[in-house]
């Protein structure tokens, strides 16, 4: 910003000096005796006030009037302005004693106005965000501090963290509400951490045995009627009994095939003939009782 230069009076070449005399001289162009009169020195040259504003004087560049010998002049840059015409473009108040700048067009401008035609634009409401405002930058882009809103919930971002989807910002809560994945048991979002059981996000704490409700997150467990057990649990409260040996069958560890007969279950490895200890699976068999025989030890009985 700069303030104007007032036409300065007795000081160099360029100014105008207003006097009177009492020994007799004559205007330089129409040559009036200036004895007693008001006069200017042009140039080094005497001129008659009537002469000044017609041959001498500048051209306001507001008014288009010239300005003469008894008004108040300003100039910037090679330009002149009555006092009274030296007023903001946009706003119209008087500049004379107050800092302005001037613009490629040739306008000049107060500070404040200045700042609203120069200024960057708010990328919400697209008002200039004056200087010394508050506002947010983010991208090479600029909103004030109370545009700069989550596009969910509308709020004001302030301090708090926010993330973006595509050109959209959203603050936290509403990012992990809108687009986080959601724990298959709890339908929460899973913001940190998590697994994944059947192509299904679950929250580490909530992938617990049925039963127990041991965390099952890194260790051996199974699954029955959609819901997961630890081993432990699956086999004292799940687990089919074998015919043969009578522990659980698990299907963990050495023979995880079963044989199912008439509502009995047998371990594979327990599936035998009674007698001779011939492996029945896959083959014939006879059930004598609880027992089971291959055909020949049968016919033996």
């Amino acid at each position: 910003m700069t303030l104007p230069k007032r036409r300065q009076r007795q000081r160099g070449p360029r100014s105008y000096s207003t006097s009177t005399m009492t020994e007799r001289f004559d205007c330089y162009y129409c040559r009036d005796n200036l004895h007693g009169k008001k006069y200017v020195m042009k140039d080094e040259k005497h001129v008659c006030t009537k002469c000044f504003d017609k041959l001498c004087a500048n051209t306001c560049v507001e008014c288009r009037r010239p300005i003469g010998a008894d008004a108040k002049e300003l100039n910037h840059k090679n330009r002149h302005w009555h006092e009274e015409c030296f007023r903001c473009a946009k706003c119209y108040k008087p500049l004379a004693n107050e800092p302005f700048g001037a613009r490629d067009d040739g306008k000049i401008m107060c500070g404040t106005c200045g700042s609203r035609e120069d200024g960057n634009r708010c990328q919400a409401c697209y008002k200039v965000v004056m200087p010394g405002t508050q506002n947010v930058e983010y991208k090479n882009k600029v909103w004030h501090e109370e545009c700069f809103t989550c596009f969910e919930c509308k709020q004001p971002i302030r301090s708090q963290s926010f993330l973006n989807k595509g050109d959209d910002i959203f603050c936290g809560p509403c990012h992990e509400k809108k687009f986080a994945k959601k724990c298959f048991h709890c339908k929460q979002p899973i913001t940190t951490g998590g697994i994944s059981y059947q192509d299904q996000p679950w929250h580490s704490e909530c992938f617990v045995c049925h039963t127990c409700r041991k965390g099952l997150a890194g260790t051996r467990f199974t699954s029955h009627e959609e819901h997961v057990y630890c081993v432990d649990c699956y086999k004292t409260s799940v687990a089919k009994q074998c015919n043969g040996c009578k522990n659980p069958i698990t299907g963990f560890g050495h023979g995880t095939n079963v044989v199912n007969y008439e509502g009995h279950s047998w371990h594979e490895y327990c599936f035998n003939c009674k007698k001779c200890s011939l492996s029945l699976a896959n083959k014939r068999f006879v059930i004598n009782g609880e027992d089971i025989y291959c055909p020949d030890c049968a016919k033996k009985l």
